[in-house]
């Protein structure tokens, strides 16, 4: 019996062994320590970088700026005193059609006109000599005051359609078309100037004054559509362009004031600032911007009260850090 027991014994212990020597099986994610935004460089240049870059700073204080909300609008015709399509102010063929329908249209009508006048003068000088009715007469001057009407309509129809999509690019003055959601329409400024500029473009934009247009909205997107008008006399917008819009609202925003040229953003939308830390010493940080006005920028979080921010040499700055010349 001992004997018997040894050998169980002995049977199972290559099954343990094998049991042990199973692979653990390896976690389905491994977590890395990586840099974080506080291990950011610290920059330190000579006195004599510093004023070769040119490098000007100035203390964070408080201010004041008007709200704005970012949006998108589209470069699109004048729309005159109304009656063309929503959807043709910036589609080109619908409005070269419904033009050239209008122009053959007053062509028509003025042919009319002159058939009316011919009528009228023949029959006038057939009463002259007696040899025609004063009915005659009376109905054919009645056919070219219609016919005048008609034509009077006609061209003003054709008026409404603006000038000729030939012509379109010379125009000194285009719209930008603003889809606003009907829920935020109150919270615009409608009698101050919006900021526009092309999609990707850096600098301030230029103003465009809010315009009196025919009400035109989208009940199925729940907007409701804002006309601004645009300088185009050096011919930088384009029928059909997007631009982004900075729609002013009707309130102010107080907090610590740092001028817009302090500013940089990366590829990804972080905003930034290099603050000075010590005498020729410069750290990038991340801040959050809440408004922005026509020369300086309302910050909420990331700075504090006297410290110094980078103006002029920011961008030299943020090459020197990254390695990419300016």
């Amino acid at each position: 019996m001992h004997r018997t027991r040894f050998l169980c014994i002995l049977l199972l212990l290559p099954a343990c062994g094998e049991k042990a020597k199973t692979p653990v099986a390896s976690p389905p994610a491994k977590s890395e320590t990586i840099a974080h935004e506080a291990e950011l460089l610290k920059l330190t240049l000579t006195p004599q970088a510093v004023k070769r870059l040119g490098i000007a700073t100035v203390t964070v204080g408080t201010g004041q700026a008007g709200l704005k909300r970012e949006t998108s609008g589209e470069i699109v015709v004048l729309n005159g005193a109304g009656g063309v399509p929503t959807g043709s102010l910036s589609n080109l063929a619908q409005i070269g059609l419904a033009q050239a329908a209008a122009d053959g249209e007053v062509e028509r009508i003025r042919a009319q006109a002159r058939l009316a006048r011919i009528a009228l003068d023949r029959a006038s000088l057939l009463v002259a000599e007696e040899a025609g009715s004063v009915r005659a007469r009376d109905e054919a001057a009645a056919a070219l005051a219609g016919a005048q009407a008609q034509a009077d309509v006609a061209v003003e129809q054709r008026r409404l359609l603006g000038p000729s999509v030939s012509k379109l690019g010379s125009q000194s003055t285009l719209w930008v078309r603003v889809s606003v959601s009907g829920t935020d329409v109150a919270e615009i400024a409608r009698s101050s100037p919006a900021m526009v500029r092309a999609l990707g473009a850096t600098g301030a934009g230029r103003n465009a004054r809010p315009v009196q247009a025919p009400p035109s909205a989208n009940a199925v997107a729940g907007t409701v559509d804002l006309y601004y008008a645009v300088d185009n006399r050096d011919r930088m917008w384009r029928v059909g362009q997007r631009a982004a819009v900075q729609l002013p609202l009707g309130r102010m925003e107080e907090g610590l004031a740092v001028p817009s040229s302090a500013i940089l953003r990366d590829i990804y939308g972080g905003e930034w600032v290099y603050a000075q830390t010590a005498p020729n010493t410069y750290v990038r940080q991340r801040v959050e911007i809440a408004s922005a006005g026509a020369g300086d920028a309302i910050i909420s979080r990331g700075l504090e009260p006297g410290m110094r921010v980078v103006t002029t040499g920011a961008m030299e700055l943020f090459g020197t850090e990254f390695g990419v010349a300016h």
